[in-house]
């Protein structure tokens, strides 16, 4: 039942937060473009939820972007993440994260609306339906098959401070990051981005690189992070990030095609990891095959008999 610990290489999970102005896209950028220890640019997307701003970084970097605009239901990212998954990239950022808590149809804004939907108003209650909706996104991240950078806005608040020339002046702060209470828990490292300057400071890193220090984010960032996640031991491909792309197929095809392109890595695993995965790949099936066949019956032609 127990077995000597080792760590694994890994894929990335690094959060970046900051109020406006502290420099979160672009760090981003120029930390996913320094990831791949082999010095090759990888093959970027990014899901930009502020109005294009991450095209003005075009330049940096070369990436794929997508677009998205109002309702920011978790649904949605859920599905980009997906399709960043199942094409083929290597790093994934997400700018931003907020937007799926804050915006127009995130998280807050279902609440609300169910709490008004609800005969007794009991926004308590309320919870039980929004949060199987935030579970399934973090799930989508944590079990994504690649590099996510994902960026979290943070209250903006000023703050009277003396400078360096003894004299007092207004300084902008950030403050909590505007997500879920506890999100931070599922990153492997959190910086945290000052608009003087866009200095970091590590609010979480289980790395063990950044602690203590104050850095601008850059180039370098990124290939340390890299040389850190791959100094592990090969892991092959683990049953939970498994189950996770086989629940997130949205076609027959793409399910058969996953399960041919880990068959390897599946056939290594123990076999009660074997069978949960091979029940875990049937019940996605079976889901599937069930959609397939409700939508031919809603499009089929009345009898004329």
């Amino acid at each position: 039942m127990f077995k000597k610990a080792e760590r694994k290489q890994a894929k990335l999970r690094l959060c970046l937060t900051g109020p406006s102005g502290s420099g979160k896209t672009f760090s981003s950028l120029k930390i996913a473009g320094a990831l791949p220890a082999s010095g090759v640019t990888p093959k970027i997307a990014m899901i930009d939820t502020e109005n294009r701003s991450a095209e003005l970084y075009a330049h940096l970097v070369d990436f794929d972007v997508a677009q998205l605009t109002p309702p920011y239901h978790p649904q949605r990212y859920i599905d980009l993440i997906n399709a960043a998954s199942q094409s083929g990239y290597e790093v994934l950022i997400i700018d931003s994260l907020s937007h799926g808590w804050i915006g127009e149809g995130g998280m807050l804004d279902q609440h609300q609306k169910i709490t008004q939907s609800r005969k007794d108003h009991n926004s308590f209650a309320a919870w039980q339906d929004v949060t199987p909706m935030q579970n399934r996104l973090i799930s989508a991240i944590m079990s994504a098959p690649l590099h996510i950078i994902a960026t979290l806005r943070t209250k903006t608040a000023w703050e009277v401070v003396e400078n360096v020339q003894g004299k007092k002046a207004p300084v902008k702060v950030g403050l909590t990051p505007q997500q879920r209470e506890g999100l931070d828990y599922e990153f492997t490292v959190v910086l945290d981005l000052s608009p003087d300057g866009h200095v970091a400071t590590a609010s979480k890193d289980r790395t063990g690189l950044f602690d203590g220090q104050h850095f601008v984010p850059g180039m370098e960032t990124g290939q340390k992070l890299s040389k850190w996640l791959l100094s592990g031991a090969d892991p092959g491909v683990a049953t939970d990030t498994l189950v996770g792309l086989f629940a997130n197929c949205d076609s027959l095809a793409t399910l058969k095609n996953l399960w041919r392109q880990h068959e390897p890595d599946i056939n290594a695993h123990h076999p009660d990891d074997i069978n949960a995965l091979k029940n875990a790949w049937l019940a996605r099936k079976a889901t599937l095959v069930g959609k397939l066949n409700n939508h031919q019956c809603e499009n089929a032609h009345p009898s004329t008999n």
